[in-house]
């Protein structure tokens, strides 16, 4: 895949933002204001469309990046935002809002039919955003993984050796074969759990972090919904990812 650059602005705190598309997938790098390379943070967006998640990406690549010294990069998943729609992920999600608004728990057959063909296609994007971003001057590997879908993030740390050590968000559904793939997993990880998020099971998150099979893996669990995520958490996943990536 080609990443071409399509604009670019830097702030005040001396981040440069440089929007790409990487053969038509549209995404956006941050990167510090420092000399030498820059060790890279992939952060994966839920599936709502960048535009509608910038704010919240933005802020956390940009303090990455202004206080740490990390690059940071992240790309639109099929099906979302502007890439174009996906019937079939549509249709998945259309049946996961019929079954929460009538009380209902989403069963085996259709978190399955919700991840598995989301995670079959967006782990090869992932990888070759990752080919085209550390081939980039000014960006070094190893390279860190961050945020949700989180069955995304634990097939791209099973298959993909330049992930050093990934930061997840346990607040999406899990199918049972990507429990198994867990096991696989063996990087440090820094796990995050809303331990009140609504129509995530709590078990599940849990199972899920039973089932790495990392030597270091790390649970933080806060009260609240799924958006109550601590501010200070932040500060945490990136002394992680310090430690890990240098």
């Amino acid at each position: 895949m080609h990443l071409d650059f399509t604009s670019e602005q830097r702030f005040d705190d001396g981040v440069l933002e440089r929007r790409f598309t990487l053969s038509g997938i549209p995404g956006i790098l941050w990167t510090p204001d420092a000399a030498g390379p820059a060790p890279l943070i992939l952060i994966c967006p839920p599936p709502l469309g960048l535009g509608t998640v910038y704010p919240r990406l933005a802020g956390r690549a940009r303090h990455y990046a202004s206080r740490y010294g990390f690059a940071c990069a992240t790309i639109e998943l099929p099906g979302s935002g502007e890439r174009p729609r996906w019937a079939e992920a549509d249709r998945a999600r259309a049946d996961l809002r019929r079954a929460m608004e009538a009380g209902e728990a989403a069963g085996p057959g259709l978190v399955d039919a919700l991840i598995l063909p989301l995670v079959e296609r967006s782990v090869p994007e992932w990888r070759a955003a990752l080919d085209a971003l550390l081939a980039l001057e000014g960006i070094g590997g190893p390279a860190g993984y961050e945020g949700g879908v989180i069955s995304i993030g634990v097939r791209l740390a099973a298959v993909e050796p330049r992930i050093a050590a990934a930061n997840l968000f346990a607040g999406s559904l899990v199918p049972a074969s990507i429990l198994e793939e867990a096991r696989k997993v063996a990087i440090p990880l820094h796990v995050l759990l809303q331990w009140d998020d609504e129509g995530n099971p709590r078990q599940a998150s849990l199972d899920l972090f039973d089932a790495f099979g990392s030597r270091e893996k790390t649970l933080h669990a806060n009260m609240g919904g799924h958006t109550g995520v601590p501010a200070y958490e932040l500060d945490a996943g990136a002394r992680f990812f310090a430690r890990h990536l240098g």
